[in-house]
């Protein structure tokens, strides 16, 4: 469980305390089922990460939206795309084992996260990771992006939904 999740559920059943003390329990229910949502919202399930060495995983559960190129610092790389919709686990995780070398955010807009705009105009954080020699990136937008080497092997297609942690989207040849 993600710590916000508890702080956005403690406050809504505080609410609905209130609520149901000044009317009456019907119209705490409300309240009730928001913090229920936000329990499930924010959860962080167990996911047994692939050990197998080269191995690219899902940063997010979701569906592959798009992929392509892209450059990154004037560097070639190649995009998959990952739409999270309101019912899948929001929890980003590292691609690859490794270490963090940068994290930059950028302020930007709230383009439709189906358009491929978004990944340049939206909001985003992105995070740099170094692995097994390898330089991963990954974006948090309005869904997730992997940048990947030119030489890795991609395994998803666009349309494929993909587990994050658990779920291999390319191999490094």
């Amino acid at each position: 469980m993600v710590r916000d999740g508890i702080f956005y559920a403690l406050a809504l059943l505080a609410v609905a305390g209130v609520v149901a003390y000044f009317t009456s329990v019907w119209w705490a229910a409300p309240p009730v089922l928001l913090a229920a949502f936000f329990l499930w919202f924010f959860r962080d399930p167990e996911r047994t990460i692939p050990s197998e060495p080269g191995v690219i995983v899902s940063p997010a559960d979701g569906k592959v939206t798009h992929i392509g190129a892209c450059k990154v610092n004037g560097e070639e790389r190649r995009r998959i795309s990952i739409f999270l919709n309101v019912f899948d686990v929001h929890v980003n995780r590292s691609p690859v084992a490794g270490t963090i070398k940068n994290v930059e955010y950028k302020p930007g807009k709230f383009v439709n996260a189906m358009d491929p705009a978004c990944a340049e105009e939206n909001e985003q954080n992105t995070v740099t990771v170094e692995g097994e020699g390898r330089t991963i990136i990954f974006k948090q937008i309005a869904g997730t992006d992997v940048l990947l080497p030119l030489g890795a092997e991609l395994t998803v297609a666009v349309g494929d939904r993909v587990k994050g942690g658990a779920s291999i989207v390319a191999r490094f040849k």
